[in-house]
């Protein structure tokens, strides 16, 4: 698996000429890769691009898979960030999101953890079933007690074929109402915001100057490079996604054959992507780019659908730059579907 991934590293550097300035170890548990093997993927980067001094090198990991000594060993490689995914510090909401750490190791991950790293971001989630105020209220003072730079809060999302979506599709536990949800959300921001965190985009809070570069660009729609199997990349006028099975992409790579599949973005593609990241984030829609970028009709079309949720103040605008409110942000995603652009306009405009 390795060596296919260094091998993808390089066939994608061949054309590629943006200065590389995040580079994420995410997907599953990448902190169970050897040191050795995590220097060989950040060694063959530096090697076949143009690397940013200031990149910022992310490894995602997990309570249960940190020890001071394996911490001591990342320290030495060139990965200056860390994403814990904590989740909770509740025990009874560990055990039922089926988590393999319990509440002491989370806590013990990220003490551990502060001793090596300064730019630090754990995940929570909110929004659990069975879950209340108290509980929540009981999770953001555990977190903030770290005084980390960055946090990620996210509502729970109940998958399909996942023993908690089983569970609450037959009674056997009770979806938390979206009331309780919206409270906890809001609780959130309050709190954040009260303690100068910056809500930079709908799940992330940061420090001013800690805003996560991989998260940003993403948001910012900047071109990006996936390398491994399910990796999507993006060059700005198409998307590629990797093959999902490891034993298949292994091969493909290794024989010379298409190990991804792609689409070319249309106009309607881009400007829906457009309204999507933008609702969800500081950096908002900008009328004058709408114009600009797609066109009087399609600015015209966001300005007349978007009138609702400016009674309703979801959104707001300043220096023609549309922003969701505190209260609009958590209906983000239904707020952009909305805004979207399905056929064209009404039929007097093709989709190109």
């Amino acid at each position: 698996m390795i060596q296919s991934i260094i091998k993808e590293v390089v066939l994608k550097s061949i054309d590629y000429e943006e200065t590389i300035e995040t580079i994420y170890f995410g997907g599953g548990t990448p902190s169970i890769l050897s040191i050795q093997e995590i220097n060989q993927i950040i060694s063959k980067i530096f090697k076949n691009y143009n690397v940013s001094d200031y990149v910022e090198i992310t490894l995602e990991t997990n309570p249960d898979d940190i020890t001071e000594n394996k911490l001591a060993k990342i320290a030495d490689t060139k990965i200056n960030r860390l994403s814990i995914g904590v989740q909770s510090f509740i025990e009874k909401e560990l055990i039922m999101m089926k988590r393999i750490h319990n509440s002491i190791q989370a806590q013990k991950s990220v003490e551990l953890s502060l001793k090596f790293f300064n730019n630090i971001s754990i995940d929570l989630i909110y929004g659990v079933p069975e879950s209340d105020m108290k509980s929540w209220k009981s999770n953001m003072d555990i977190s903030l007690k770290f005084d980390l730079n960055h946090y990620t809060a996210y509502a729970l999302t109940l998958e399909p074929k996942t023993i908690l979506k089983k569970y609450t599709d037959n009674n056997i536990i009770e979806k938390l109402d979206d009331d309780v949800v919206y409270d906890q959300y809001y609780f959130t921001n309050k709190i954040f915001s009260e303690k100068d965190y910056i809500n930079y985009e709908l799940s992330s809070y940061a420090k001013k100057g800690f805003f996560s570069k991989n998260n940003s660009g993403y948001w910012l729609r900047k071109k990006y490079v996936g390398v491994g199997p399910s990796a999507h990349s993006f060059d700005g006028e198409k998307r590629t996604w990797n093959l999902s099975n490891n034993t298949k992409y292994i091969n493909a790579i290794n024989n010379g054959q298409d190990f991804f599949q792609s689409e070319y973005l249309s106009i309607i593609d881009k400007y829906n992507e457009y309204i999507m990241t933008g609702l969800r984030t500081v950096w908002g829609v900008s009328l004058k780019y709408l114009e600009v970028e797609f066109g009087e009709k399609y600015k015209e079309f966001f300005v007349e659908k978007s009138r609702k949720y400016f009674d309703l103040n979801y959104l707001r605008k300043e220096n023609n730059i549309v922003t969701t409110t505190i209260e609009g942000r958590f209906l983000a995603d239904g707020i952009s579907s909305d805004l979207f652009v399905i056929n064209g306009f009404e039929g007097s405009l093709k989709d190109q």
